[in-house]
């Protein structure tokens, strides 16, 4: 079989693809939607069919872009349109950002809407900018009649919108996430140092009267461990300023850079090593199914006793009930919080009022700065869409053509698999900064465009420990942010040409693995996948081929080739009720090494992992959620 390789950078940052096609190829593709089409991996993809609302102003957009000699008089594009837009704020926004909007568009400001009202509006709308108070359901959206689009989040969470229906009504959904990243950081201090002294319990105590200098000693904070957990935009920026304060940090995020890390003088180090050795604990993760509640029983009793923690992040990373029964066992020594699960949280919840908390009301934006900050980045956002530009700051994104997708599609969750797959295998604090994704196809790069194979590995690997949706808008400009370099290399092999690709591979490099059977030979985490039959499949880990289906949730054992093992893992698996989907064993010769992979549709409980780990032939496993 005839092969050949080739890699061809196209951009000038740190990250490296392929050769794109010409650009009459590109207007074939507009945006990717955040959940892989709105449709469920085991859906029968092949058949999957479009509805004409999803070709949108967006995709007009895109051709803009792509070719700004072609012009269009569609009533969609805005920016080609002589009447003005029309842009509904649904809540306070900052006069500067409102003085942006009326540069393009009439702005109508009608705070307090009800449900109904919003909807009655919204259909002569074009924009609509809220913050976390106004609920985007699927009714606006259809009450919008696909004039409708872009929302504008002022703010960075976007769980009020409702983004499966704004993406199937063509509606762009921006938000800003950068204009309160030093508010945030400084309430993080300033709790920090408020904990540390006792301020609130004082002021409380001295305003009832009442003058107790010896209880409300406090602890210094030179010379203390503080560690911060999620070093992005604002935990980079709470060390710094804990820095300042002559505290030793240490940080913990698996996509941190570990040069940007050194270069604010902080350590990057494994979760337990950072829970284990702080002080002071900073939370500055996203919640997602990964966080949630990540901060629990066991998870308190590794720390040291006496701890104190912060959190301005999100109140779901943290087992509320837990951490009443750490503060209450002295585990915890003090908490201060800005955020809960549920917010407000109930006048009488044991959290807020427990003695050893400080508690505020989410303050951690609420600065005037970043309040007109915020303002600005959402107009502008706004303002930016309906002209018919590219956000960097897109969540979300309308379908490519359906002739495309329906190519596509079984290879876009192929790669967004692919990508789950090989972030979970990584172990170690040092960080992802290299990726080489290598196509093996049988088209050339003219007939092959690997951007949105691209974006969806790049959502596969970012998106399980991290707040951020990838779309094929964001996905380089987000893979920049994070640090990462992704390369691509096109393998022409001798196969049908009506398949577009004939296997992706996946190579980290530089990183340690929590499997060491998926390094190869070569020394990076390796995997294969292809497409059979319409489903994904793994086709090879490290050195070792096995073919299983990317179905539910996957284990990978290496162990002793020899008989009973399959029926022996299987027993085991049966006994907790965890169905096995699909098993394959791949092994280098007779008797030597073998690795095992099962498919399984639940997730195996401790003990039934815990007795897989117990079998002696069974050298190391691994269970990796898709």
């Amino acid at each position: 079989m005839a092969s050949s390789a080739s890699t061809k950078p196209i951009f000038s940052s740190p990250i490296i693809s392929s050769s794109q096609p010409k650009s009459s190829k590109s207007s074939n593709l507009s945006f990717l939607s955040s959940n892989t089409f709105g449709v469920k991996p085991n859906n029968n993809i092949n058949n999957l069919k479009l509805s004409s609302q999803q070709h949108s102003f967006v995709v007009k957009s895109v051709l803009k872009t792509a070719d700004q000699t072609k012009q269009t008089t569609s009533s969609n594009n805005v920016a080609f349109n002589d009447e003005k837009p029309t842009i509904l704020v649904s809540e306070k926004l900052g006069e500067a950002g409102l003085q942006v909007l009326r540069q393009l568009g009439n702005v109508v400001c009608a705070y307090d809407l009800s449900p109904e009202d919003l909807c009655k509006k919204i259909s002569s709308c074009d924009a609509l900018i809220v913050r976390s108070g106004t609920k985007v359901t699927r009714q606006v959206f259809e009450a919008g009649q696909g004039k409708l689009k872009v929302v504008g989040r002022a703010g960075v969470g976007i769980d009020n919108v409702d983004l499966q229906a704004a993406t199937e009504f063509g509606c762009l959904v921006v938000n800003a996430p950068t204009a309160n990243t030093i508010a945030a950081a400084e309430h993080g201090i300033a709790l920090l140092a408020a904990m540390a002294r006792n301020v609130s319990q004082a002021d409380a105590s001295l305003k009832a009267g009442k003058w107790l200098r010896n209880k409300y000693v406090g602890v210094s904070m030179v010379g203390k461990t503080l560690a911060v957990m999620g070093f992005g935009k604002v935990g980079s920026e709470v060390a710094r300023r804990a820095k300042g304060l002559g505290m030793n940090v240490v940080a913990h995020d698996p996509y941190a850079p570990a040069d940007r890390a050194r270069a604010v003088g902080v350590e990057l180090v494994s979760f337990d090593q950072a829970i284990t050795t702080a002080d002071f604990i900073s939370l500055h993760m996203p919640l997602t199914p990964t966080t949630n509640k990540v901060f629990n029983e066991n998870t308190f009793a590794k720390m040291k006793k006496g701890v104190r923690i912060i959190n301005v992040a999100r109140g779901g990373v943290i087992d509320e009930d837990a951490l009443v029964k750490a503060l209450d066992s002295g585990i915890v020594a003090q908490a201060a919080l800005d955020v809960f699960t549920e917010e407000p949280p109930a006048k009488d919840s044991k959290l807020v009022q427990h003695e050893n908390v400080i508690a505020t009301p989410h303050l951690g934006a609420s600065t005037k700065e970043a309040q007109e900050g915020v303002a600005i980045e959402i107009a502008e956002a706004v303002v930016g869409a309906l002209n018919g530009e590219l956000s960097a700051t897109a969540v979300n994104a309308p379908m490519v053509a359906p002739e495309v997708l329906s190519e596509l599609a079984p290879y876009v969750v192929l790669a967004e698999k692919l990508g789950r797959l090989a972030v979970q295998l990584v172990s170690g604090g040092s960080g992802i900064q290299s990726i080489k994704v290598v196509y093996r196809s049988a088209r050339g790069p003219d007939d092959l465009d690997t951007r949105l194979l691209r974006a969806m590995i790049t959502k596969g690997i970012i998106e399980p420990i991290s707040n951020t949706i990838v779309n094929l808008v964001n996905a380089d400009y987000i893979a920049k942010q994070k640090g990462l370099r992704i390369s691509e290399e096109r393998v022409v092999v001798d196969s049908s040409p009506e398949l577009p690709v004939e296997s992706i591979q996946i190579q980290i490099s530089h990183v340690e693995s929590k499997f060491a059977s998926a390094v190869s030979e070569t020394g990076q985490i390796s995997i294969d996948g292809k497409v059979k039959y319409g489903t994904p499949h793994l086709t090879c880990v490290g050195s070792f081929g096995v073919d299983v289906s990317l179905e539910g949730n996957l284990i990978l054992c290496r162990q002793i080739d020899q008989p009973g093992m399959i029926g022996l893992v299987g027993n085991i698996l049966g006994e907790q009720n965890v169905n096995v989907n699909y098993m394959s064993v791949g092994r280098m010769s007779r008797r030597k090494k073998a690795l095992m992979a099962i498919g399984v549709d639940e997730e195996p409980n401790k003990e039934a992992l815990t007795n897989i780990g117990a079998v002696p032939a069974i050298e190391e496993f691994v269970f990796l959620k898709l």
